[in-house]
């Protein structure tokens, strides 16, 4: 396909972008701004034919291998989730809870915990601790957001700060393709890097700071806290329709479950995880099919439950699939239009090697902040990332620090990020809803990092 006019040489590479946060400040929503920017950026490259290139951009989206995996493991972790509400085992959880946690602080430290412990991979942290924390938190007023909040910190943050995870090998093995380590190495790479990673270290550390008040409440949060505090509404306006969506899954108050039938679920997800060479799907395979013959077995539920709420779970899932298919739709059209290549290029000439870190953290976690992606960006960066560093004389160690920092950034702060996606669905509020609320947090912690990485590049 050829560009109508050379685009990526312009800085008209920035207009969906730049399209998609206007849109969504507006409407506060996330779905419509991604399908407005993705069809701004088509109208950039083919103006002539720029439905049949949106067209072409979804479909290479849909038969992506990538996508169908994330298709995959939200649907099913939606299935999971709905087998744990009907069967009662989500509620016996948190009724255990209840007996131990007697004030809001220590409600949200049970939600940090909790996601590091499941440190795996950070979508299991955000659907698993969102689902079934959001009943302890309501009983203390604490806002949807505050919950998403903290339960985001621990997602992506400890993902990356535990090597022991999916990001840790799939950024391993992109550390070996790209020349920064020899074969077999890119883990231990990584691990090398791991005290330099700033920003998910700070993310994770402002956590309990938040809870007890050291960090006081700011803008949108505050709000959100009064409101759920003074007026006892949880769940924001506008976002009533994602416990709507479950509430017929709950469980009859006569169904009658244990503690064990909720973590018996989770230590499967996890272990199952680690065994099959961190492949979180295959986790959720044997997972489900352990929970079917087993809530079966123990007359749980039937076997036309069973299945009906499987396929029900899958469903409540689409909201969020959808925002999740068009932030890669999104992606794919600035991947077209180079929107990376502009950037990096466009800065290359003031780089040096004492101020590369920093530039590679503000940079790059733009460029996650804006695209929505964070695996997906860096497949692109690093081979130009590792060139300059190299180049330079840099520090490659810092470097692969800065560059995973930026990445958890972007996951963090953008509203339409797979991580914020689904961390908003399982807490109970909006993606928009969420970003808004944890920005200021996600800027402080980002600030803080920026700094490290200045001063740490001319020591």
């Amino acid at each position: 396909m050829e560009d109508f006019f050379p685009v990526s040489e312009g800085i008209l590479v920035l207009l969906p972008t730049a399209v998609v946060l206007v849109l969504a400040l507006w409407t506060r929503r996330a779905l419509e701004p991604l399908v407005a920017g993705a069809f701004v950026g088509t109208l950039l490259i083919d103006p002539g034919n720029a439905l049949s290139t949106l067209s072409d951009s979804l479909i290479t989206v849909m038969t992506d291998e990538d996508v169908a995996w994330v298709i995959m493991v939200c649907g099913l972790m939606g299935s999971i989730i709905a087998l744990l509400l009907k069967s009662g085992a989500s509620r016996s959880f948190a009724e255990s809870l209840l007996r131990y946690i007697t004030d809001k602080p220590r409600a949200l430290m049970g939600c940090w915990f909790m996601g590091i412990v499941l440190f795996v991979d950070d979508y299991l942290n955000s659907l698993a601790v969102g689902t079934s924390m959001r009943q302890v938190t309501d009983r203390f007023k604490t806002s949807r957001e505050m919950l998403a909040y903290v339960i985001d910190s621990t997602a992506a943050p400890i993902s990356v700060l535990i090597p022991i995870s999916t990001w840790a090998v799939f950024f391993g093995a992109l550390i070996e393709k790209n020349g920064i380590a020899a074969d077999g190495q890119g883990v231990w790479a990584y691990i090398q890097a791991i005290p330099f990673m700033f920003y998910p270290w700070i993310a994770v550390a402002m956590v309990p700071l938040v809870a007890y008040g050291k960090i006081p409440l700011m803008g949108p949060m505050k709000r959100a806290e009064l409101r759920a505090q003074n007026e006892g509404k949880c769940v924001p306006p506008g976002a009533e329709h994602i416990d709507e969506e479950i509430a017929h899954l709950q469980a009859e108050s006569t169904t009658k479950s244990s503690i064990w039938m909720f973590l018996a679920p989770m230590f499967s997800l996890a272990f199952f995880t680690w065994w099959f060479d961190l492949d979180f799907l295959m986790g959720i395979f044997v997972t489900l099919g352990g929970m079917i013959v087993a809530f079966i077995a123990l007359k749980k539920l039937t076997p036309g439950q069973t299945f009906d709420n499987i396929l029900e779970g899958f469903k409540s899932m689409l909201d969020a699939l959808a925002v999740l298919v068009a932030a890669f739709l999104f992606n794919e059209v600035n991947t077209i239009l180079g929107l990376n290549e502009f950037i990096i290029n466009s800065v290359q000439p003031l780089i040096t090697a004492e101020v590369l870190p920093f530039i590679i953290f503000a940079l790059m976690g733009f460029v996650s902040f804006a695209t929505g992606s964070n695996w997906g960006v860096f497949v692109i960066i690093l081979p130009i990332v590792t060139t300059l560093g190299q180049n330079l004389g840099a520090d490659m160690t810092l470097v692969i620090g800065a560059t995973l920092s930026a990445s958890t950034f972007g996951s963090h702060a953008c509203f339409y990020s797979d991580a914020t996606v689904l961390t908003a669905q399982a807490s109970g509020c909006t993606p928009f809803q969420h970003a808004f609320t944890q920005l200021p947090y996600a800027l402080l912690a980002g600030a803080i990092a920026a700094t490290g990485y200045l001063v740490l590049g001319f020591v």
